[in-house]
């Protein structure tokens, strides 16, 4: 009796066979022009390679998409679909452009389809504290639109992310110690398949059994397992007040110190961010911030909430930081004061991009995640690593949840040096029982690690779900497991 594997390891795997022809990318061209009109399609190289890879993103080789299709509607891109899965295009989804590691790549060439013109809030269910939106709706296009509501959408990853990629890559932001992960406030989500299949997830209600959780697997799938063409998502209620506190430690051991005891007290801060000291340097450098700040390892803290609660977090806070030995504690409610506080970091990434000392110097980073009792033991690795090559880099992270990111500034001569540091810094992660990517995704950086992290069966199950839904890898091909060997395996 033949076997039937539960798991798909990658030397059983088919290899991909897509058809990227001249001629059948012509003759669907003149389908899609159907579809979309001749104003829906382009072709002009820039935008080719602006879809296929971005400085903070960079994409091995030269191959990007032959075509860039942009849909309006759900039905545009099924019939999309259709036409590529009958002539076997791959595709890759596009909507901000802000995602790290490869994600966006079109590594197998085909069809790029750019979601910019799907832009619109569909619906806002306020007694329901729910909304409806297409993929490239704007998270902070989004919070402006219900903050006339006195509602609030609280993940907040970089500026210009959008909802379709901030579901693929299962992002956060600074306000996930309070609020959690972007998988926390997606109800229900709208996915073609990669035939062209229409799939809804879910309905709106908070909770439901019915059925597997089909909404958790597309969130974090980078699109690999469908498109989403439309999202329900949870909102909440605007903060009733804010404040913002900036505490100066001596050694970063000091601040983590600090932050494990407010988790253990279960403060519920609503973010609590950690820069070093070179974090806290090139902010100062760059100019981006009107204020001087000490160079040293700093907490940055959002409390939200009635008055006399935020006050008293506050007090517990500073307690707590005099405890470990805080260097300095400010801190203010006052509006203009909170985003000038908040402002370093804010800019912290472009800080450290300002640092430049050459203009063709690229930025490498890091996603790790471990635990917070652990925090600041990688940090201090992390960056003596950096130091003692010589080379530019710093720290900063989402410290309540144990997430940091070392990002690093070098010239091609050191490229291998400053790739073998972060390689080391995702490994010393997996030791510590973390995990190579808190937020960013995996895309095509972290493929090989994400084996060391879980294992091999636990890989080859991705894969067999991954070729299930989309059998001739038509999706994202490459993205998160790997679907053809390198040489030597």
């Amino acid at each position: 009796m033949a076997t039937a594997p539960s798991t798909l390891p990658l030397f059983r795997n088919p290899k991909p066979m897509h058809n990227i022809t001249d001629p059948n990318i012509s003759e669907a061209r003149k389908e899609l022009i159907g579809i979309v009109g001749r104003g829906g399609i382009d072709d002009i190289p820039a935008n080719l390679q602006s879809r296929s890879r971005t400085e903070w993103s960079p994409s091995p080789g030269s191959t990007c998409a032959a075509l860039i299709v942009f849909p309006r509607s759900t039905q545009d891109v099924s019939m999309i679909m259709k036409v590529c899965h009958r002539r076997r295009i791959p595709v890759t989804g596009f909507a901000g452009g802000t995602s790290l590691d490869g994600a966006l790549a079109s590594t197998r060439g085909g069809i790029c389809i750019d979601f910019s013109r799907m832009n619109r809030i569909l619906q806002v269910h306020a007694r329901d504290m729910d909304v409806v939106v297409q993929p490239a709706v704007g998270w902070e296009d989004l919070n402006a639109r219900l903050a006339e509501m006195d509602l609030f959408f609280p993940p907040d990853p970089g500026p210009g992310a959008q909802i379709g990629g901030m579901i693929g890559t299962g992002c956060s932001g600074t306000n996930a110690y309070r609020y959690g992960t972007m998988k926390d406030w997606v109800i229900s989500t709208t996915v073609v398949l990669a035939d062209g299949t229409i799939v809804k997830t879910r309905n709106r209600p908070r909770k439901s059994t019915a059925g597997y959780d089909l909404t958790r697997l597309i969130v974090g799938s980078s699109g690999t397992l469908g498109l989403v063409t439309e999202a329900v998502l949870k909102v909440t209620s605007k903060p009733e007040n804010e404040q913002v506190a900036v505490i100066a430690f001596p050694s970063s051991s000091k601040a983590v110190s600090t932050v494990i005891d407010v988790v253990q007290k279960g403060i519920p801060l609503a973010a609590i961010e950690l820069l070093d000291d070179n974090t806290m340097r090139a902010v100062n450098e760059s100019g981006y911030s009107s204020k001087e700040w000490k160079e040293t390892p700093t907490l940055f803290v959002k409390f939200s909430g009635t008055t006399s609660a935020v006050q008293e977090q506050v007090d517990v806070l500073q307690t707590l930081a005099e405890k470990h030995g805080r260097e300095s504690f400010e801190s203010s409610s006052e509006p203009e004061q909170i985003a000038a506080l908040w402002a370093a970091r804010k800019t912290a990434l472009w800080s450290l991009i300002a640092q430049k000392r050459d203009p063709d110097d690229k930025f490498l980073g890091s996603d790790t995640a471990v635990p917070i009792s652990r925090l600041a033991e990688i940090i201090d690795k992390a960056n003596a690593k950096i130091k003692a090559a010589g080379l530019l880099g710093s720290t900063l992270g989402h410290v309540g949840d144990g997430n940091f990111h070392t990002s690093i500034l070098y010239g091609e001569k050191d490229r291998v040096i400053a790739e073998n540091i972060i390689a080391d810094i995702r490994r010393m992660g997996i030791e510590m029982e973390g995990t190579v990517t808190g937020e960013h995704g995996v895309g095509l950086a972290l493929r090989d690690m994400l084996e060391l992290e879980l294992g091999e069966s636990a890989v080859d199950m991705m894969r067999r779900i991954k070729f299930a839904l989309d059998p001739l890898c038509l999706l994202n091909c490459d993205k998160i497991v790997r679907v053809e060997p390198n040489d030597g395996q």
